[in-house]
C-alpha cells in the first residue's frame, strides 16, 4: 500500500518561498524542485509541496486540497481568521502599515476622516477604521499601491512593509502599524486523522530547528570558585555541563544561551571571571 503524503502550500516565489524551502531543507527533507514546477515530491519524508499564489491558500485549505501551508500571519487576518495555527516561525517578518505622502500633514488616526486609502487588504483596514471608529473610503488595489497617492487615486495607503524602502522611494512616510505580522504554518480544517501522524512528526522538526535558531552553544572555563555564581546566571536546558580542566582548580562549563539576552549573558560571565568563552552555532535542538 502506497504511504499517504501530506500536502503543503507555500508560495510561488519571493521571500516566503525561499524561507519556506529553508526551513523545511534545514528539517531534513529534501524536495526534487524543478524549475517553474507546481508541485514537488520530498525524497525522504512523505510530503508533497504545491506552489501556489499567497491569496488562493487559505480557500485551498479549506477545501482540503492541501493539508497544511506556510503563509504570513498578514493573509490570515485578511482572509483566513477560521484556520488554526500550528506553529509560528519567526522568519518573514513584516508588518501592515499606513502610510502617506512625506508632504502630508498627518498628525492623527483622526486625520484619515473622509479621507481616500489605497490598499490590498481591505478586511484588514476596514477592521481597523471600525475600532478606530474612522469613515473613509478604501480604493481596493491588487499590485503596487504605493504609486496611488502619486497619481491622485488616494490620500494613503496601507501595504505590507519590511524594510520601508519602497515607501522610501515613492515619497511615503509609514506613520500607523496595524499589525505585525510573520510566517506561520496553518492546518486545514478538514486534515485526515490518518495523516496526523506525519503532521505531528513536521511539526516537531520544525520545532527542533526553530528551537536551535534562537539559541547558541556556550563553552567557557571558569575557576572553581566561581561555578556556582556563573551556574546561577546560565539559564541552560536542564542544568550546565561541568568538566573538570587538566590545570588544578579549573572547570569547562558547557550550556546553552538563548540569542535575546546572549551579549547580557556574555557580560555578566566576563566580569565575574569566565575565560576562554567560545560560542558555536546550533543546528538542532531535540527536547
Amino acid at each position: 500500500m502506497e504511504e499517504r503524503k501530506i500536502k503543503i502550500a507555500i508560495q510561488k516565489s519571493g521571500r516566503l518561498n525561499e524561507d519556506s524551502l529553508k526551513i523545511l531543507k534545514d528539517c531534513g527533507i529534501s524536495i526534487d524542485n524543478g524549475r517553474e514546477q507546481l508541485k514537488a515530491s520530498a525524497r525522504n519524508f512523505p510530503l508533497e509541496v504545491m506552489y501556489l499564489r499567497n491569496g488562493d491558500i487559505p480557500q485551498y485549505l479549506r477545501d482540503g486540497v492541501v493539508d497544511l501551508a506556510i503563509v504570513g500571519e498578514n493573509l490570515l487576518v485578511e482572509k483566513g481568521k477560521d484556520l488554526q495555527i500550528l506553529e509560528k516561525l519567526g522568519f518573514s517578518k513584516c508588518r501592515v502599515s499606513l502610510a502617506v505622502p512625506k508632504v502630508s500633514n498627518f498628525n492623527s488616526i483622526k486625520d484619515l476622516e473622509g479621507k481616500r486609502i489605497a490598499t490590498s487588504y481591505p478586511n484588514t483596514v476596514n477592521e481597523f477604521l471600525q475600532r478606530e471608529k474612522i469613515n473613509a473610503e478604501l480604493h481596493i488595489i491588487s499590485g503596487s499601491v504605493e504609486i496611488a497617492p502619486n497619481i491622485g487615486l488616494a490620500d494613503a495607503v496601507v501595504d505590507i512593509v519590511s524594510s520601508g524602502s519602497t515607501l522610501f522611494k515613492n515619497n511615503l512616510k509609514e506613520t500607523i502599524t496595524i499589525l505585525r505580522s510573520e510566517a506561520v504554518l496553518v492546518a486545514s480544517p478538514t486534515i485526515d486523522e490518518d495523516i496526523r501522524p506525519i503532521v505531528e512528526k513536521l511539526k516537531f522538526r520544525i520545532q527542533s530547528v526553530l528551537k536551535a535558531r534562537d539559541s547558541k552553544y556556550v563553552l567557557l572555563n571558569a575557576p572553581n570558585d566561581k561555578i556556582d555564581r556563573i551556574i546561577e546566571l546560565l539559564p541552560g536546558m536542564r542544568s550546565p555541563t561541568v568538566l573538570p580542566l587538566a590545570e588544578e582548580g579549573w572547570s569547562s562549563i558547557h550550556t546553552v544561551i538563548n540569542k535575546d539576552r546572549f551579549w547580557e549573558i556574555i557580560d555578566e560571565l566576563k566580569s565575574i571571571g569566565a575565560e576562554g568563552i567560545l560560542v558555536c552555532p546550533i543546528e538542532k535542538m531535540v527536547i
